[in-house]
């Protein structure tokens, strides 16, 4: 089959094998900058290394020198568990990474020595001589020395769906560098990009590193991560209930020793004090949550680089997010048939009836014209909209675009008779047809108007061959003007809801795109962002930082925007006080994912530098799959502010009753084998059960929290000291009524510890929800507060039937009337703080409106 071609340039026979060997020792291999793989033993000494976990070792450590070898090693297993837990989970983020890198090292087709060989990517160095063909990835930044009709998609650098053309370089040498990826005409292809036709021979210019691809990780290498703020505010709370507890328990030794005359006594009851009061549940709680949240929120297909972005989500103000492969399909679907008097068809929605002859005609030419194995978007729309436009036909000579006419026709033969189809851009197939005048005004207002709504846009010709010999060039075709096609890449279908469900819960949506004005404001609207304003690059290169945040606070999309100034723009965010997250896909996108709050890349198709400049990987590439994250963060942080509620609350009681004997001259009730259950109790509660706590009605209804908020504010505290003050009188209420009726010592320790498990349960219910009914609370189902529960009811059970277990806590027996009592003083507590709820939400109103209220009146807004 004849082939339209230029004339090649003579190749020579590239480098030798010898010489590639050096290079390649001399420059490395040809890999994209990543950071080392991560074995067992440094996970194990990264999460080691963790303050919080060193806390709550060293409390073993101290206890175990205290002889109290229980308590050490419950702590013990909970620090273990926690360990494992962590490692577990970042051990698969690692593999799963791993499996992922597709991109960073195709095979490649070189020549060596006069011979064509096909090695290993990595293996290419500087001056090797690789062929491309349709279908490769390209290895590494290369000028073209030959090619035929070459077209290479660079969306990954650039973020521009439709592939450009490409031209060989002149036969003299290039001395400047390689021009920026994208735009037609270039003698450049780029490491990773993909040719979807044609063919050529290109010589390595640069490998590794040196790449496009490997400069922009360089510059991802250079940023730093932002620290979590919960991890700081926890390590706070921490430090302040340490050193609270510290003092509680040096007052108590002193006191015990002065007025009760006993400093064995005394030191007994400070270690069960600081044993109820050492802040283990804090670093628990903490790593738990995050943990589980990551496991959780890989169930559905998101992977967790650094499980506390999650947290992080909820607090997200503005999301960032590409165009190409993130809102759209990255995919071209015929979306409008135009024809030359104007009529107009939108395939997607059209009924068979209305496909009229004209139309399939349309449709037909444009698929002839297209290469019958073609790896190009466009021509793979047509061909799925025209299947068997071919059917029966053998092609007899393609002619390429050429940069003097942006149009490539192909010449078929059917039953004895020929057909010529070209398509190409509308004003090179007007000038084939010789349309002018007033037809040629009337048909770039129709290229105009499709171009406004976001389309790609092709025109069609046909013209008749008789079988004698074909002409040199298309020119000399008689040409007939079919119609326009449109093309557009489709949003995703999930992503309307998405934008929708971003903004109910108070996060802004801003659309950062390299694609045209046009396409960007046609893409925006579709998706519901429904921008006041589109910002082109040059444009953007004008504003200040202060002039672009101030822009960015209105609805704002951005196009032809260059990978440097995504970074620029997600820095004046930050300035401006949001808290971004970024989505993207693209090489050009790893700067601005590692400079974000969140980074969020897409798994799928993703480059590998995205991949690792990420703290969130959408294995499925699901815009969706965001919202997901965010309903699960702002969840993730509402469980664990009740958990620190109720750690808060369980405390204040079990303090009580270790200092009630001071003053009342009671004998000591709670030693440390009862504190030790208690945390049994405690710990599960506050690490499983919390977490596993459905979200709240209103959680996507909310606006963004404030991140420089206290995890427990003001109101939340005053609610704990409440819960916590509440169940300390009742407790000790119960303690003093059984005591003046004469109740032996061993039976009271066993009502006031039955009376007290029986409350904190209680207190579970009353933090399972903020704004619910006691009813939703109750019934609200938890499997793991069900198992929880049932481990308690089985302890106590067996603490008063089984002798050895009643003569290691000292249990005296208890009657049906002491059980009755233990209920009662649960019940009330539970209604009492049910109803004590309705000024709380009050307050935590007033509250969320002041932070409102200084927020928005603050300089930097």
């Amino acid at each position: 089959m004849p082939i339209d071609t230029q004339p090649a340039p003579t190749i020579p026979n590239g480098l030798s094998a010898a010489e590639a060997a050096r290079r390649l020792t001399a420059e490395g291999f040809n890999e994209l900058p990543q950071t080392g793989k991560r074995s067992i033993l440094r996970l194990v000494a990264d999460v080691l290394k963790e303050p919080m976990l060193l806390l709550l070792l060293a409390g073993g450590g101290i206890y175990l020198a205290l002889g109290d070898a229980a308590e050490a090693m419950l702590l013990g297993v909970f620090a273990s568990a926690s360990v494992f837990i962590t490692i577990v989970q970042e051990a698969r983020t690692e593999r799963v990474l791993e499996s992922l890198r597709d991109l960073s090292s195709p095979r490649a087709l070189v020549i060596r020595d006069g011979e064509r060989i096909r090695i290993a990517g990595r293996e290419v160095v500087r001056g090797d001589l690789i062929v491309l063909a349709e279908g490769d990835r390209v290895a590494a930044d290369a000028v073209l020395r030959e090619c035929d009709d070459l077209l290479t998609d660079e969306s990954l650098l650039t973020g521009e769906s439709v592939p450009v053309r490409k031209r060989p370089a002149p036969a003299e040498p290039i001395d400047t560098p390689a021009a920026a990826a994208g735009g037609d005409d270039q003698p450049f292809v780029f490491s990773s990009s993909l040719v979807v036709r044609g063919g050529g021979i290109a010589e390595v210019t640069a490998t590794g590193p040196h790449t496009a691809i490997g400069r922009i990780g360089q510059s991802v290498t250079a940023l730093e991560t932002e620290t979590p703020r919960l991890r700081q505010q926890t390590r706070r709370l921490v430090l302040a209930f340490a050193i609270g507890g510290g003092i509680v328990v040096a007052i108590t030794v002193v006191l015990y020793a002065v007025y009760r005359g006993g400093w064995l006594e005394g030191i007994l009851a400070g270690i069960a004090l600081g044993m109820s009061m050492l802040p283990e549940e804090f670093p628990v709680v903490l790593t738990v949550f995050l943990a589980m949240g990551a496991w959780r929120i890989s169930q559905a297909r998101v992977l967790t680089r650094r499980a506390s972005a999650i947290e992080s989500l909820g607090a997200a103000t503005v999301l960032c997010t590409d165009k190409t492969g993130t809102l759209t399909q990255n995919r071209m679907m015929v979306a409008r048939l135009v024809l030359p008097d104007g009529g107009a068809l939108q395939p997607a929605t059209a009924t068979p009836d209305a496909i009229t002859p004209p139309f399939r005609d349309l449709v037909a030419t444009a698929v002839l014209a297209c290469d019958p194995q073609s790896h190009d978007p466009m021509e793979k729309a047509l061909h799925a909209l025209g299947a068997d436009a071919t059917a029966g036909a053998t092609l007899q000579r393609r002619y390429g675009l050429r940069p003097d006419l942006l149009a490539m026709t192909n010449v078929w033969s059917r039953d004895g008779a020929g057909v010529v189809a070209a398509k190409g851009a509308p004003e090179a197939i007007a000038s084939l047809c010789g349309v002018d005048g007033g037809e040629l005004a009337a048909l770039q207002a129709r290229v105009e108007t499709l171009a406004a709504e976001g389309l790609r846009v092709l025109g069609v010709a046909q013209a008749s061959w008789s079988g004698e010999a074909l002409p040199d060039i298309q020119q000399d075709f008689a040409f007939s003007f079919r119609g326009l096609v449109g093309f557009a890449d489709p949003l995703r279908p999930e992503v309307k809801d998405a934008v929708a469900e971003c903004r109910s819960a108070g996060v802004r949506v801003i659309m950062i795109t390299g694609d045209y004005p046009a396409t960007a404001t046609a893409i925006a609207r579709q998706a519901g962002i429904d921008p006041e304003r589109v910002i082109a690059g040059p444009e953007l290169a004008d504003l200040d930082d202060d002039a672009l945040a101030l822009a960015a606070r209105a609805p704002t999309a951005f196009a032809r925007i260059m990978p440097e100034q995504k970074l620029r723009i997600v820095t004046a965010l930050k300035a401006d006080g949001e808290i971004v997250a970024m989505t993207g896909d693209g090489v050009n996108d790893a700067p601005s994912l590692k400079a974000a709050h969140i980074g969020i890349a897409m798994g799928g198709r993703g480059t590998d530098v995205a991949r690792e400049a990420s703290a969130i990987v959408l294995l499925d590439d699901d815009f969706g799959s965001i919202v997901k994250a965010i309903r699960l963060g702002r969840r993730i942080y509402d469980n664990l502010r009740k958990a620190m509620s109720f750690i808060l609350a369980v405390h204040f009681p079990i303090a009580g009753l270790a200092l009630l004997p001071l003053v009342t001259g009671l004998p000591l009730l709670l030693g440390p084998v009862h504190i030790a259950f208690l945390e049994m109790i405690i710990d599960p509660v506050c690490s499983l059960v919390f977490e596993a706590e459905t979200e709240e009605s209103d959680i996507m209804r909310r606006p963004p929290r404030d991140p420089q908020e206290p995890l427990l504010p003001r109101p939340l505290v005053l609610w704990g000291a409440l819960q916590g003050i509440l169940a300390m009188l009742t407790t000790g209420g119960v303690l003093l009524l059984a005591h003046r009726n004469g109740m032996p010592d061993d039976e009271l320790r066993a009502l006031v510890f039955f009376t007290l498990v029986s409350v904190i349960v209680s207190l579970i219910f009353v933090n399972r929800s903020f704004s619910s009914s006691l009813r939703e609370a109750l019934l609200r189902p938890n499997r793991m507060l069900l198992l929880v529960i049932g481990f308690v009811v089985a302890v106590l059970a067996t603490s008063l039937t089984l002798p050895a277990a009643a003569a290691l806590f000292r249990f005296g027996p208890l009657h049906v009337d002491d059980l009755a009592l233990t209920a009662a003083a649960a019940l009330t507590t539970l209604i009492m703080l049910e109803l004590s709820k309705f000024p709380l939400r009050a307050a935590l109103a007033r509250h969320a409106a002041r932070k409102d209220q200084v927020k928005a009146t603050s300089p930097a807004r």
